[in-house]
């Protein structure tokens, strides 16, 4: 499956990247508005972000499929992660700022919606399923960290300026304290950090976490400020802007230094 990225190493550490994916098949593209709007959202450069995690030895896997056509970090039932909070579903029908994805009229069939499922998400999590299966058969514990970034502010999901690192645990119910105290501490100075703040984790942490039989989930959350020069004005013109290694190499750090305290901590048999 092309759509479908899977880099296998041998540390207990799975990387994924639900988000970073732009692909969008054409019948699919042709039903959206805007294609530009519909890939607005995306978790944009993260896994150029996260490019060292081979060097680690980590596992990564990736969609290259948009969100826009399936989201793979929502509940596949389509309930809401976020009761009362505003959202996107499964299938998107909005941007995060609420713009129609379709035009007025248009709906998605619940058939349409299950052939998306059946095409990606249910292969892009059994690949999650037997990897992570198998780093836990070799060292007896693993950690899946599923890797994000959303523009500093969009005032329809949360007030003000998002945190630099946003750490998600569902409440500490998806890992062990001392990996969230690991990841805490390895934020550094000069990034403003929260932990289960607005985003405590989405379908895949919540779904994978179990700490008790030695699977421990956390969602990392970037703020796309703390890598990219983020315009005041996002429209089709200025976004997304162009990655910068250079830009990025501080907060770069900093995520070397968080997923070196994730294997670290899986390989810590006391």
């Amino acid at each position: 499956m092309s759509w479908l990225e899977i880099s296998r190493g041998e540390a207990p550490l799975v990387v994924a990247f639900p988000h970073t994916g732009t692909d969008i098949p054409a019948d699919i593209e042709a039903q959206f508005v805007s294609p530009w709007l519909a890939r607005k959202d995306a978790d944009w450069y993260v896994d150029q972000l996260y490019g060292f995690a081979h060097e680690l030895g980590a596992t990564t896997i990736r969609t290259a499929i948009s969100r826009s056509v399936i989201d793979v970090n929502r509940d596949p039932s389509g309930a809401s992660l976020y009761p009362g909070q505003a959202t996107t579903e499964l299938c998107p029908t909005t941007s995060f700022d609420g713009e129609p994805l379709y035009p007025a009229g248009h709906v998605l069939t619940g058939a349409e919606i299950d052939r998306r499922r059946a095409v990606w998400f249910t292969p892009y999590h059994v690949a999650i399923e037997d990897e992570l299966a198998r780093l836990k058969a070799r060292h007896g514990k693993v950690v899946l960290y599923d890797a994000h970034s959303i523009r500093s502010a969009v005032p329809r999901l949360f007030e003000g300026e998002l945190p630099h690192f946003n750490i998600g645990t569902n409440r500490g119910a998806t890992c062990a304290p001392a990996l969230t105290e690991a990841v805490e501490a390895t934020c550094g100075t000069g990034f403003s950090r929260v932990t289960n703040g607005r985003f405590v984790g989405g379908w895949t942490t919540r779904h994978y976490g179990r700490p008790e039989a030695g699977y421990h989930a956390v969602q990392m959350e970037l703020a796309c400020r703390g890598y990219l020069d983020e315009p005041a004005d996002t429209n089709e013109a200025t976004w997304p802007v162009p990655f910068s290694p250079a830009r990025a190499a501080k907060l770069r750090e900093r995520l070397h230094a968080i997923l070196s305290a994730c294997i670290s901590f899986a390989e810590d048999r006391s």
